[in-house]
């Protein structure tokens, strides 16, 4: 096996960087017992001296060094396409965010215009407006006042009317009785007119009627305990301080929720008219 393997390689034609070297291979000659690992070492030996050897001629350096060139002009010529395609990137996103500008520059523009026809056509309706009510604006005033008057005139007699038992109880002469029923009557004709001005054409929010007649209540019973005795700092005195304050808003609850169901009742029934006046009923 191994003088067949010699004879093979003996056979191989040299290239022509071979055929130059001055040097001839030197035939190896194979024995029966020698190791195919020093053969191929053998070999190995020989090429890289022939390589070397290659590599060393003056024509074969001139070579490498245009070829070492010419990889080096490569890689620049690879570096600049790399940057001019970042740049047309740039210039292609600048072009894209210049034109999305110029669009929002004209919605603006267009969002311009139409505000301002808008704000004509508020001025025009505006100043017809003025030109159809002007006359009439004087009349309207005195009816609101006239249905105000109304308003406040049912809610002082019935507020007046549902607190005189509540007076019976806390008087003891007849001046103190007209006094509070001079009180409770003015405190219902401000809530009358109130009532309305609020309530206005609401009438079915339930919510918002009795937090106006709440808030009167409270407000007057509060006053009527900051008008009582002082206030000690005991506990007794705190605790009939918070019955007292329970009792009188609890009677001008009564008294304002009385006054809000007769408002409300004639506002339904069209014997008061709602703010404002509705001219087409």
């Amino acid at each position: 096996m191994s003088i067949m393997i010699c004879s093979s390689i003996s056979r191989v034609p040299c290239s022509p960087l071979l055929m130059k070297t001055p040097k001839r291979i030197p035939l190896l000659k194979c024995r029966s017992g020698s190791n195919s690992d020093d053969l191929k070492d053998a070999i190995s030996g020989i090429v890289g001296e022939q390589v070397e050897e290659l590599l060393s001629r003056e024509e074969n350096k001139v070579l490498l060094d245009r070829l070492d060139k010419a990889s080096q002009r490569v890689e620049i010529a690879k570096r600049e396409l790399a940057f001019i395609q970042k740049q047309e990137l740039a210039l292609k996103q600048y072009k894209d965010y210049t034109h999305q500008l110029e669009q929002k520059a004209f919605q603006i523009a267009e969002s311009q215009r139409e505000i301002s026809e808008a704000k004509a056509l508020i001025e025009e309706a505006e100043r017809s407006l003025s030109v159809n009510v002007g006359g009439a604006e004087e009349i309207n005033r005195d009816e609101e006042r006239w249905e105000s008057v109304k308003a406040a005139s049912v809610s002082a007699l019935v507020g007046t009317l549902s607190g005189l038992p509540i007076c019976f109880t806390q008087v003891t002469n007849i001046t103190q009785l007209l006094l509070s029923l001079t009180i409770n009557f003015i405190c219902c004709a401000l809530f009358g007119v109130t009532f309305r001005y609020t309530i206005r054409r609401d009438l079915d929010d339930f919510q918002l009627k009795t937090g106006v007649a709440a808030a009167f209540g409270v407000v007057k019973g509060l006053a009527m305990l900051s008008g009582g005795r002082l206030l000690e700092l005991n506990f007794e005195s705190l605790l009939s301080y918070a019955r007292d304050g329970t009792i009188y808003v609890s009677e001008n609850l009564l008294i304002f929720v009385s006054a809000a169901v007769s408002l409300d009742y004639c506002l339904k029934t069209r014997l008061l008219s709602p703010f404002p006046i509705d001219r087409t009923d």
